[in-house]
């Protein structure tokens, strides 16, 4: 599964610096930050409709299609910012065994 995530980070790295013409993660990078924060909010309203509609509908393949859309716009995002999927995955190693109570009841202190 991780493979996957450092092939796209690699492609992501890649055309970060590459023509805004040729590429739409190039066109995100070179509009900036906001732009970039606009597709991810774009995204999870998208992917919160999609699940309420899986639910009602019995039927997962948009809720699937829109979090792939989701799980890109942040990649980016964090590209932007200058970290990798790996910096995801090292927290979610972090936090794995810890009690998700636990976890937020840290964050209050």
């Amino acid at each position: 599964m991780s493979e996957i995530l450092t092939q796209l980070t690699e492609v992501l790295e890649a055309r970060k610096q590459g023509s805004a013409d040729e590429s739409y993660v190039a066109s995100l990078h070179q509009k900036g930050l906001n732009k970039i924060l606009e597709k991810v909010g774009e995204e999870c309203t998208e992917t919160i409709i999609a699940a309420k509609d899986a639910e009602r509908n019995d039927d997962n393949r948009q809720v699937i299609y829109e979090t792939a859309d989701l799980w890109f716009h942040s990649l980016v995002m964090l590209s932007h910012l200058g970290e990798t999927a790996d910096a995801v995955l090292d927290e979610l190693q972090r936090r794995f065994g810890l009690s998700g109570l636990d976890e937020k009841a840290s964050r209050n202190k």
